[in-house]
């Protein structure tokens, strides 16, 4: 479901434009708030709700999880390193969900300029560029001789 932002709650920092993978998320240049221009391209990464500080955006969950006349909300707790997700059922029944911020630092992590370009020999291998560096997997990574590879598979 695509996500919404409640106006009063919004104060147009930005945060949910800048991080919005399909660049959907943008400030309404008359009212500085933000809005989604395209709610059916949204792709409900929910990374605009958790990057927003103020706890104004919010997306409708499934019925799968959250039934019709639910409510789903998410709180960033920075200080505690937390994310929270409320969901309550149309009965009044809550159920809570606690998960860890998992994030880098903004700008700790290299991007593909930053790297060598692939030689021509690598474009023979098995492994993506820059993956066992990325996984941290000394040696590289296992890879399939000729051999082992199943019959007519190149």
């Amino acid at each position: 479901m695509p996500t919404f932002v409640y106006m009063t709650r919004c104060d147009g920092c930005g945060h949910c434009v800048d991080i919005c993978p399909s660049d959907i998320m943008h400030i309404d240049k008359t009212n500085r708030r933000a809005y989604n221009i395209e709610p059916n391209m949204c792709w409900e990464c929910y990374s605009c709700v958790k990057a927003c500080p103020q706890n104004a955006i919010d997306a409708r969950g499934y019925a799968d999880f959250a039934p019709l006349g639910h409510s789903v909300r998410v709180l960033r707790e920075e200080k505690k390193g937390m994310i929270s997700w409320k969901i309550k059922f149309r009965n009044g029944h809550e159920k809570n969900f606690v998960s860890p911020i998992r994030t880098t630092p903004w700008g700790s992590i290299k991007g593909p300029a930053e790297y060598d370009a692939p030689r021509p020999e690598d474009f023979a291998k098995q492994e993506l560029a820059h993956e066992p560096e990325g996984l941290n997997i000394k040696g590289g990574l296992p890879t399939l001789r000729p051999g082992q590879r199943k019959q007519g598979v190149v």
